[in-house]
C-alpha cells in the first residue's frame, strides 16, 4: 500500500505515518451501496450517476453509505467498536494554533454533516484554513449536499490529520456565515487560482465564498499528540535577518543581504525577489540564490502562478504539496473537458526557478501602502514552508519593503545633477559643479577600448536591447541601458547620476510608483551576467559610472 501512495507522489514517510494503525483499532464494515454520486473534483460533483446533465445543481445529492452524523442525534459509535472507543483514555483538549500543521492540506480532511431527515453525509475538503485561535474556514466550491446541510443544521465534525505523526483530531464545529469579499475570502481565492494559473483553469476553478465555522471542540481521536514544528527558531532568525537588512545602504546590497538571510537565518536554499512594472502588469527578476541560472531579468505576467496571484491580491499564498495540489486541478480540468467546457482553458504557465518545486511561498512586498513586489521561496520537499516561516516572512518582507522606501527617499532627495531638462530626443548632459562631481568619481581606473566593435540595436517599440546579436533586455531598463550608450558614443561621457536620469526624456518612467534604483540594479545584474563589453558600476550615491571595453555602434531598428 505504501507503493502505491509513492507512485501517487507521496513521500515515503508520509504515507508510512498515514497508514500506521493499532491492530485492536480495525474494525470491519459491512454496507450494501444503495445509490452512487459523482464526488469532487469535477463540474457534476454531488449529481447521481446517470443523472442528466441539466438538473446539476438544481437539487442536492443525497449520497447513501455509511457516515457518522454531526449534529441532531447523539453520537453513537458503530457496533463493533464499543471496546475500542473504551480504550482511549481522555485527554486536555487540544488547542487549534498548536495543531496548524494539520490543516495543510497534505492529508486531505473530511467534514461529516447531517441532513433534517437525519441522513449523513462525508466529505473530503481541498482547503482548510486558518483564521484565528478560535475559528477556521473551509471553501466553497463543489460540495453542494455539504453545504445544504450545514445551512439547515449548522453544527458539524471535522477530521484533520497530523501529515508528520499521524495523529488524528476530530474537530467539533459550527457554522456562523460566508464571506465573499474581504481579506479572508481573498486570500483563500488566491490560493487557489495560483493552482488554476498553473494548470490553465483560470477562470474555471474558481472559489463561490469562504465558509467561516466556530471550532467549539477539538479532541485527539489517534496517535501521540503533534509536538512543535521543527526547525530554526524564527524570532531568533528575524532578529539577526533585520539586524543585515538594517546595515544596507543601497538597494543592491539590499538584495543580496536579504536573500542570504533567508538561507543563513532560516535554512530556506532557493529564493527570488521579483518587481512589479505596473504599466506592463509584469513582475520581473531583479534578484535570486540557490539557482542554476540567476533568471534575473525573467518576467511573471501578474496573476500568473503563485507570486502572480500574491502580488495581485497582496496576500500571501503557501502550497505545501504542488504535485498533489496540481493533479487536484488537473482533475477538474480533465473531467471538465469530458463534459465540454475545455474551450475558455488557458495555455499551462511553466514554475519559474525550480523545473518541480514540491513547496512555494510567494510573500507580498509592500512599501508605502503599496504592493511593489514580492519574495518567492521554494522547496523540492513537500511541507517545507509552514505557518511559522509563512508568519516569518510576512514580517521580513515589511521591513524589506519599509527598508526599500526609505532608500527611495533618500535617493530621490539627491540634488540634480542637470541644470534643466531638455526637449524630447536631445542629450541630458550634466553641467556645472554637480556634474563635475559625478565626473570626477568615474576618472580613476581608464579603460581601455579595443576590439571589434559592438552592434548595439535599440528596438523603441518595447525598448529591446541587443548586443551583436544576443538579446540582453527590455521596458524602462532598455530604454536606460539606450540612453547611457547614446551618450557615450556621441559625447564620450561615462559618468551619470540617478536625478538626470528620472528627468530624461528618452527613459519616459512611468510617472507612478516606478523605483528607478531597482531598473539600474536589473541592468547592472544583466549586464555582469551576460559578461557584456558594457559594464554599470555605482560611483557613490545617486551616482554611477559607464565602464566600456569595445567600441560601440549605435543601431536603432524602427
Amino acid at each position: 500500500m505504501v507503493a502505491e501512495l509513492e507512485s501517487l507522489g507521496y513521500d515515503g514517510r508520509f504515507a508510512r505515518v498515514l497508514l500506521s494503525f493499532e491492530p485492536g483499532d480495525l474494525v470491519a464494515v459491512r454496507f450494501r451501496p444503495e445509490s452512487a454520486f459523482d464526488q469532487t473534483p469535477g463540474p457534476r460533483a454531488g449529481a447521481a450517476l446517470g443523472e442528466p446533465r441539466a438538473a446539476i445543481g438544481e437539487k442536492g445529492a443525497a449520497p447513501g453509505g455509511a457516515g457518522a452524523a454531526a449534529g441532531g442525534a447523539p453520537d453513537a459509535a458503530p457496533a463493533g467498536q464499543e471496546a475500542v472507543a473504551t480504550r482511549i483514555p481522555p485527554r486536555p483538549p487540544a488547542r487549534l494554533d498548536a495543531i496548524r500543521q494539520c490543516l495543510e492540506g497534505a492529508a486531505p480532511a473530511v467534514i461529516a454533516t447531517c441532513a433534517p431527515d437525519g441522513a449523513p453525509n462525508a466529505s473530503y475538503l481541498s482547503q482548510v484554513q486558518y483564521v484565528d485561535a478560535q475559528h477556521i474556514a473551509l471553501s466553497f466550491q463543489f460540495f453542494n449536499k455539504t453545504r445544504a446541510n450545514v445551512l439547515a443544521n449548522p453544527r458539524a465534525r471535522l477530521v484533520v490529520i497530523d501529515p508528520w505523526r499521524g495523529a488524528m483530531y476530530r474537530l467539533t464545529i459550527r457554522y456562523l456565515r460566508t464571506e465573499t469579499q474581504g481579506a479572508l475570502f481573498e486570500h483563500m481565492r488566491a490560493m487557489l487560482e495560483s493552482i488554476a494559473s498553473h494548470t490553465g483553469m483560470a477562470g474555471v476553478f474558481r472559489l463561490l465564498g469562504a465558509d467561516v465555522y466556530r471550532v467549539e471542540d477539538i479532541e485527539l481521536a489517534h496517535g501521540e499528540p503533534s509536538p512543535a514544528q521543527s526547525g530554526p527558531n524564527r524570532l531568533a532568525a528575524l532578529r539577526m535577518a533585520a539586524t543585515r537588512i538594517a546595515a544596507c545602504n543601497d538597494l543592491n546590497t539590499l538584495l543580496d543581504e536579504t536573500l542570504a538571510a533567508l538561507h543563513e537565518q532560516l535554512d530556506i536554499a532557493h529564493s527570488m525577489m521579483l518587481l512589479l512594472d505596473r504599466a506592463a502588469r509584469r513582475l520581473y527578476t531583479v534578484a535570486s540564490r540557490g539557482y542554476s541560472a540567476s533568471g534575473v531579468g525573467s518576467e511573471v505576467p501578474l496573476g500568473a502562478g503563485v507570486v502572480g496571484v500574491a502580488v495581485r491580491e497582496g496576500t500571501p499564498i503557501r502550497l505545501s504539496r504542488l504535485t498533489e495540489a496540481y493533479a487536484y486541478g488537473r482533475a477538474v480540468r480533465e473531467a471538465a473537458a469530458r463534459e465540454g467546457l475545455d474551450g475558455a482553458f488557458e495555455t499551462e504557465i511553466p514554475f519559474p526557478g525550480l523545473v518541480a518545486p514540491r513547496s512555494q511561498l510567494a510573500v507580498p512586498i509592500r512599501m508605502a501602502g503599496d504592493t511593489v513586489g514580492a519574495l518567492l521561496v521554494e522547496s523540492g520537499e513537500d511541507m517545507r514552508f509552514g505557518y511559522d516561516d509563512e508568519d516569518a516572512l510576512v514580517t521580513l518582507a515589511a521591513l524589506l519593503g519599509q527598508t526599500m522606501h526609505v532608500l527611495r527617499q533618500r535617493d530621490e532627495g539627491e540634488p540634480a545633477a542637470v541644470a534643466a531638462v531638455p526637449d524630447a530626443g536631445a542629450s541630458t548632459g550634466a553641467t556645472g559643479a554637480d556634474a563635475a562631481t559625478v565626473a570626477a568619481a568615474c576618472r580613476d581606473e581608464p579603460i581601455a577600448v579595443s576590439g571589434e566593435p559592438v552592434t548595439v540595436r535599440h528596438y523603441p517599440i518595447d525598448n529591446s536591447v541587443f548586443l551583436d546579436d544576443d538579446y540582453l533586455i527590455k521596458g524602462v531598463a532598455g530604454a536606460v541601458l539606450w540612453a547611457l550608450v547614446s551618450d557615450h558614443v556621441t559625447q564620450g561621457r561615462t559618468a551619470f547620476s540617478n536625478r538626470e536620469l528620472r528627468l530624461d526624456p528618452r527613459v519616459r518612467l512611468p510617472d507612478v510608483g516606478d523605483n528607478l534604483e531597482a531598473r539600474l540594479v536589473l541592468l547592472q545584474r544583466r549586464l555582469v551576467e551576460r559578461r557584456a563589453c558594457v559594464q554599470v558600476e555605482k560611483s557613490g550615491r545617486g551616482r554611477f559610472c559607464l565602464r566600456v571595453t569595445r567600441p560601440l555602434r549605435l543601431l536603432q531598428v524602427r
